[in-house]
């Protein structure tokens, strides 16, 4: 019973025209015929051909057991970091788990972004340095007291990013956001600002990358991008949950701590989860198609609230009162 669960489950994510005999073939290195036996279910998997496949197509072996009580799901949880080592694995491991899942045709990611999705600040510039380096400040105790000026992040770790942000590039992608949603990057410039520990030449770089990134997003929608969609949403408070659906299966990856996230594939709570983002997605208006003036209102009202940072750290730079 194991055998036949787990090969349905494997064609669950294999693309569609894939043989099932040449991927079991493919990942454990054997031979067709002896690949036709196990699929065929003439041979068992051995347990640790069952951990090589699980591992190779990014399967998780828990869904296998898990209970029919819907008020139960299985997931995964990604490792803790503590620093910068542990920081590159995150990117490594995120990477790993959406590769097999975006490289499918017709795949798709709706982004309740509460922030500004992680990928946008992955690409090796000042401003992605600089969300490093708040991340390392709240999860590594040797950052205490540590300013932005010395922290150079190791080459391993911006390719890293860099790899993992290529994989938002020209997808399906859906994005609701709301005018909070540049909220935290904007605390984040003023706290370490204030706190002396970031220069203030350098927040004002931050201010000025951070309007060209909203820029970017405003210019993608004019450009009219088939691919990408972008909803404004006043009423609901976004999450930072990231739904990816192929023709084949769906992912729901929900944070629960400031970058650590659970994975599930679970059918039921994906479904519950894409119908109440739908919900979301209906009561949002689609900047795509909406007016010149109203696209140019959203966007402007958000480059104003970074224009106001910009404006009082160079306010006090000039006049030091403090």
């Amino acid at each position: 019973m194991f055998q036949s669960t787990f090969l349905q489950y494997l064609k669950q994510v294999l693309p569609q025209n894939t043989s099932m005999i040449d991927a079991v073939a493919t990942a454990l290195q054997i031979s067709y015929d002896a690949a036709h036996r196990r699929v065929s279910l003439k041979s068992k998997f051995s347990l640790d051909e069952s951990v090589t496949l699980a591992n190779y197509y990014n399967l998780s072996l828990d869904r296998l057991f898990e209970t029919s009580a819907p008020e139960f799901v299985s997931v995964e949880k990604t490792k803790h970091i503590e620093n910068e080592q542990e920081l590159q694995l995150y990117f490594e491991e995120s990477h790993d788990s959406l590769f097999p899942l975006l490289k499918q045709k017709e795949s798709r990611i709706l982004y309740s972004a509460k922030d500004i999705p992680l990928f946008y600040n992955l690409n090796g510039d000042t401003l992605s340095r600089f969300k490093y380096y708040v991340w390392l400040k709240l999860l590594d105790p040797s950052f205490a007291n540590r300013s932005f000026e010395s922290f150079t992040p190791k080459l391993s770790l911006i390719e890293s990013g860099k790899k993992l942000g290529s994989l938002y590039q020209d997808l399906n992608t859906s994005e609701i956001w709301d005018i909070t949603t540049v909220n935290s990057t904007l605390k984040q410039i003023h706290f370490y600002y204030k706190a002396g520990l970031v220069a203030t030449t350098v927040a004002l770089e931050l201010c000025h990358l951070l309007k060209l990134l909203v820029k970017d997003i405003s210019d993608k929608l004019a450009s009219k991008n088939e691919t990408f969609q972008f909803f404004y949403n006043e009423l609901h408070l976004m999450n930072n949950n990231v739904l990816v659906s192929t023709p084949n299966m769906q992912s729901l990856y929900v944070p629960f701590t400031l970058l650590s996230y659970y994975k599930t594939s679970d059918r039921l709570t994906c479904k519950e989860a894409e119908s109440f983002l739908n919900k979301q997605l209906q009561n949002s208006k689609l900047l795509n198609t909406a007016g010149e003036k109203e696209r140019n209102q959203f966007f402007n009202k958000i480059q104003s609230k970074i224009s106001a940072l910009y404006n009082l750290i160079e306010a006090t730079q000039v006049l030091d009162f403090e």
